[in-house]
């Protein structure tokens, strides 16, 4: 493509961008990792002409021009082939600045964006999201719904779900079980109870998963479990007979992360193919939980010159094709290099949120930030507060917001239950009915939590101690 054809100008100075890779990383809006790069704008006049720019052009445009060539990388071939043309007729005709009016009319509904999700690509969700506002993001990700199964059903409307994170940094059986206490007491885990290990082989992988397995099932929790290792060691265990619920991998928008990842297309279908055999959903069959962030491709020095916003949303067409249970963006987890401040990271966390379901991903967020990051909790509150307002499908549930095993500041179970409380956020029905019957949540007011320790548990916790 031309320089010539992206153009815009101002008065009587007239701006040139390279390439459509060039215009969409200029329009971006500010952030440490493109600086990184040496792809965001020279200035903030620079940033806003590219968005007006952006604005013009038309939404096809991205059918036709790939940002990664189509021999060269295999996200590409995945997105382009899998397009539904069908699906993205009714916007075809628009321009992103258009597209962008026609998301925020009061005419586009949940069950209009679920119908147009298979038609939008990842470069046409992050395009459109460069020219949004906050406000933008929130409204139109407020009006996507989706929803996903597996022991119980999470993404309903009004509700907002949970990953229970009892990581240990020994990876002590006595101290994860403790954690995992505390959080159903506040009404966590729902998502699911997810564990990084911090010993990760096959075989610390089969003995966490079975310790989970073995609570799931003693106290009939309807949830699922996962432990956070790489899809290798996760099919080998499954070859050995473990009781694996969801399959977790890193993921990220171009072939060369992902191979950086050690990970292909190919294997991430096979591990799909795996835990499906095992058949261990109730109520639904997505078994894949993906995890994101936006600067991984830089990182990894993947990145094609294209802006971090960008590789992240390409991440998405890899999740979606593998129709996952859970996908949430560790969104302040790389750290400062890439998203500098609580400003930059609540913006791509809302970025993230909004593309992610505008493409049709149940996608959840770790509100979260590394301790040299210019950032604290009061910005994680607001990040928090705000994605409760735009329909996050859920967040992370860390005892006293404090990794100790990953060394990095998240969201507690009191923030969870907070946020609940605030915006009227339910659990999983299932989940809900089951802290009913527990009696850990009041049937008579939800988010109202019995002040005695429930019987169920009191045995548990003589165990413990």
């Amino acid at each position: 493509m031309q320089t010539h054809q992206y153009t815009h100008t101002v008065g009587a100075r007239t701006y040139g961008f390279r390439d459509l890779k060039d215009l969409m990383a200029k329009a971006t809006p500010a952030r440490s990792g493109d600086l990184l790069a040496g792809v965001a704008a020279h200035s903030a006049q620079e940033r806003v002409v590219a968005q007006m720019a952006l604005a013009e052009l038309p939404l096809a445009t991205f059918l036709n021009v790939a940002l990664i060539p189509y021999e060269d990388d295999d996200v590409t071939r995945l997105i382009i082939d899998s397009h539904d043309s069908a699906a993205f007729a009714p916007t075809r005709h628009l321009t992103v600045g258009d597209f962008r009016n026609w998301l925020l009319g009061d005419e586009v509904d949940s069950a209009t964006l679920a119908a147009l999700a298979p038609g939008i690509t990842p470069e046409m969700a992050a395009a459109v999201c460069k020219i949004m506002r906050n406000q933008d993001l929130i409204l139109v990700a407020k009006k996507c719904r989706v929803v996903t199964a597996f022991r119980n059903t999470l993404g309903e409307a009004g509700r907002m779900s949970t990953r229970l994170q009892p990581n240990h940094p020994t990876d002590d059986a006595t101290g994860i079980a403790a954690s995992l206490l505390d959080g159903l007491l506040y009404g966590s885990g729902d998502a699911v109870i997810g564990i990084n290990p911090a010993t990760d082989n096959v075989a610390q992988v089969i003995k966490l998963v079975t310790m989970l397995s073995d609570i799931i099932s003693e106290y009939e929790i309807p949830t699922q479990s996962c432990v956070l290792t790489h899809v290798t060691h996760t099919i080998e265990a499954i070859r050995r007979g473990a009781p694996v619920d969801l399959v977790f991998q890193s993921i990220g928008g171009t072939e060369a992360t992902n191979r950086s990842f050690g990970i292909s297309l190919d294997l991430l279908g096979e591990a799909r193919s795996a835990a499906l055999s095992l058949k261990r959903g109730t109520v639904g069959d997505n078994v894949m939980y993906f995890e994101t962030g936006q600067g991984s491709a830089l990182s990894a020095r993947a990145h094609h010159g294209l802006d971090q916003q960008t590789c992240e949303a390409r991440a998405y067409a890899v999740a979606r094709h593998f129709k996952p249970l859970l996908v949430n963006s560790v969104v302040g987890f790389i750290g400062p290099e890439y998203l500098f401040d609580g400003k930059q990271i609540i913006r791509a966390a809302l970025e993230d949120h909004f593309c992610a379901k505008l493409l049709g991903l149940p996608m959840g967020c770790d509100v979260c930030y590394t301790n040299h990051a210019e950032a604290d909790q009061n910005d994680m509150d607001v990040l928090l507060t705000l994605l409760g307002v735009a329909g996050c499908s859920f967040v992370m549930g860390i005892p006293g917001a404090d990794d100790i095993m990953l060394n990095y500041q998240s969201t507690s179970f009191h923030d969870a239950l907070y946020v609940r409380r605030v915006l009227g956020l339910r659990p999983a029905p299932e989940f809900e009915a089951w802290l009913q019957k527990m009696q850990i949540f009041s049937r008579d007011e939800p988010f109202r939590l019995n002040p005695a320790l429930p019987g169920a548990f009191q045995k548990a916790l003589l165990r413990l101690s």
